[in-house]
């Protein structure tokens, strides 16, 4: 997580150039289209920032929309909460000016559109980043009814807003006992949504793939080991993990691979 952000009542996003972090960019109230990608290229946004202030390396290119000094650069896309603090932050390329007008939000305002490049913004996050703004993000299970895709967008923002939802909370020590409840995992992505929330809480991450579940069960991420699992409706979740993984020269059954990964880092897995 970056440092808290600049923001003040209603405004909800800011940049900050990537290569100078006293280079501020400003803030804006919405960014309309941040989280969706153009047909033409895996990354490329088209983004609308409503009610922004345009501040430093922005408000340069502001003065210069339609030739190449429109080009800002690359910056720190920050997402704020009621009070102006950092949830979380994606790193933006080549954003760059393409149309101003006066914004309607407020005196000295102006709505910017640009276009940029992210990586790292899935469809469907936003409204999972509003639960986390608003405090609503607060009841085990509100992941359950989400579509495949939303599920792997809920897991992007449990990483992304970790260590604000964590605020340096120190790990659980050694020898916890945590309950992952199985009767939900239909898949791998909810497997890691189920993990994260029985270790760290609702909308907790602890791992979005196998080699970052790995890296959590190394500690720093919300649990030291040794500790035990306590795997409810086990049998549930065996039945529908049974995708085949590689694993160095082997292929085994995602379940499988899962236990294994548990035992090899100390995790001691009761099956119920």
């Amino acid at each position: 997580m970056r440092a808290s952000g600049r923001g003040s009542e209603g405004q909800k996003y800011s940049l900050t150039s990537d290569e100078d972090d006293s280079d501020f960019w400003g803030l804006a109230h919405e960014a309309e289209g941040f989280f969706t990608p153009l047909p033409d290229g895996e990354g490329a946004r088209r983004v609308h920032l409503a009610g922004c202030l345009p501040h430093g390396g922005l408000l340069k290119s502001v003065d210069h929309v339609g030739s190449r000094r429109a080009v800002a650069g690359n910056a720190w896309f920050d997402l704020l909460d009621g009070e102006g603090a950092t949830m979380g932050s994606y790193f933006v390329g080549e954003v760059t000016v393409i149309d101003v007008r006066p914004s309607t939000r407020g005196v000295g305002l102006v709505d910017l559109t640009v276009t940029l490049w992210c990586e790292n913004a899935l469809p469907g996050a936003e409204p999972v980043w509003d639960l986390v703004r608003t405090g609503h993000l607060n009841r085990t299970g509100m992941w359950h009814r989400l579509a495949p895709e939303d599920r792997h967008a809920w897991l992007s923002v449990a990483l992304w807003s970790r260590e604000y939802k964590r605020q340096g909370k120190p790990d659980a020590p050694a020898g916890q006992v945590f309950t992952l409840d199985g009767r939900h995992i239909v898949d791998e992505d909810s497997f890691y949504c189920a993990i994260g929330e029985a270790v760290n809480g609702p909308g907790g991450y602890f791992g979005w793939n196998l080699d970052a579940l790995d890296d959590c069960l190394f500690g720093g991420w919300g649990a030291a080991t040794p500790f035990t699992l306590h795997w409810e409706s086990s049998a549930e979740a065996r039945t529908r993990l049974v995708e085949r993984v590689a694993a160095g020269d082997r292929e085994l059954v995602l379940f499988d691979l899962l236990l294994e990964i548990f035992e090899e880092r100390g995790v001691s897995v009761v099956l119920r």
